[in-house]
This record gives C-alpha cells, structure tokens and sequence, in this order.
C-alpha cells in the first residue's frame, strides 16, 4: 500500500503511515446502559507492542480517514461492521502527520477477535475501565479528549 512507512512530524517523532493514520474507536452500549469499547491489544512486536488502542494503521494516500480507519478493522479484527454508525472524526495534527479516530456506534457489541498477527488480543472494555490499562501512547493522549 502507497502509505507503508514511517513518517516523521515536526516534533521529531517517528510515526507509521506515510499519508497518516487512522483507526476506529467502536462504541456499543453495556448491559447496566453505560458505553463499552472495542479494544485492540498490540502484538509484542508492534510499534509500541503490548499496548491497548483502537485498530487501526498507515492511511493510502486515495482513502479518507474513514474508509482508512475501516479498511484496518477489517485487516486487524475479526468484527461484522453492517451496522455500524459513524458519528464523528477527531484529527490529531502533529505537525506534517496526523492520526485521525473515527468514531462509530453500534447498537449492540458484537463478537470480535483478532484477524492477523497484528493483534493479540481483542476486548469489550467499559467506558470507566479503559485508562487503567496499559494504553498505546498516541491513545491515551487522545482518549480523555474523545471518550464518550
């Protein structure tokens, strides 16, 4: 895919996707009526491995951030999306790089579980939950700005 590859921004960080990133923040309700999120844990051998986020990776310089962002679930997560329910994007601008989470609902969480060896695991986590594991750096910058 045209946007493989690390990238650097203006603060010198180095990031996957040439074109920027994407992924899907999937939002389901819980049995006691609070939100519960899909989350992705990273394999050991990932950038920043062992760590829990949404899907999600490098953007084609032709996709939106959406289709970028469901185009990874699909590669990374083992998820039937018929239903699911775009409602917003967040863009986080590192300055020459940027990731962009898409943020969608379903009205009930469906079964998941990793796709490819990307992924080591796949959860539902309460909305309450989610920052006390150990989370991708990039997601817990972004999570108290976008949490439901």
């Amino acid at each position: 895919m045209d946007g493989d590859g690390w990238a650097l921004c203006d603060a010198g960080h180095q990031h996957w996707g040439i074109h920027g990133a994407a992924g899907l923040l999937l939002r389901a309700p819980c049995h006691d009526g609070d939100t519960q999120i899909l989350l992705q844990r990273r394999a050991w051998w990932t950038h920043h491995g062992n760590t829990w986020g949404v899907p999600g990776g490098a953007r084609a310089s032709w996709e939106t951030p959406e289709q970028a962002a469901l185009r990874e679930i699909d590669e990374e997560v083992a998820v039937t999306l018929d239903e699911v329910e775009i409602e917003a994007v967040h863009h986080d601008d590192h300055g020459g790089w940027s990731y962009w989470t898409v943020i969608a609902r379903l009205a009930e969480p469906l079964s998941a579980a990793p796709r490819n060896r990307e992924t080591a695991e796949v959860r539902w986590v309460p909305r309450n939950q989610v920052s006390a594991l150990a989370l991708h750096p990039g997601f817990a910058a972004t999570w108290p700005l976008i949490q439901p």
